[in-house]
């Protein structure tokens, strides 16, 4: 018989199997059996604190209501980072903005596809 050889994982190999657990309709099992690993090993992973949390702020992904309302100024995002928008219009347009961009033209630009 054979003996089988340990397999050492890295911190970020195991922050991103334990990230895939968490994608919807994704079991632990399947993820382990993916990998070759035990399924309680993933769980064991998963209380560690260390990957369990594996999502960044920029990664997570926040929605907040917008009003478009005449007559406010628009000021460009404050320097330093990356900034990213998404807008989901009610007449069914979506827009994602990564990087700077010009507000006044944002600005047009919905109220373009509002109309």
């Amino acid at each position: 018989m054979k003996r089988r050889k340990r397999r050492v994982w890295t911190a970020d190999e195991k922050r991103m199997v334990c990230a895939q657990t968490r994608a919807p309709g994704v079991s632990v099992s399947q993820v382990a059996r993916r990998y070759d690993v035990n399924a309680n090993l993933v769980f064991t992973w998963l209380r560690d604190p260390r990957f369990a949390s594996g999502e960044s702020a920029e990664e997570s992904a926040r929605f907040l209501p917008v009003e478009i309302v005449e007559g406010h100024e628009c000021r460009a995002p404050v320097a330093g980072g990356e900034s990213r928008i998404e807008i989901n219009l009610a007449a069914g347009h979506s827009l994602r903005i990564t990087g700077s961009y010009d507000p006044e033209a944002l600005v047009r630009l919905i109220q373009g596809l509002s109309a």
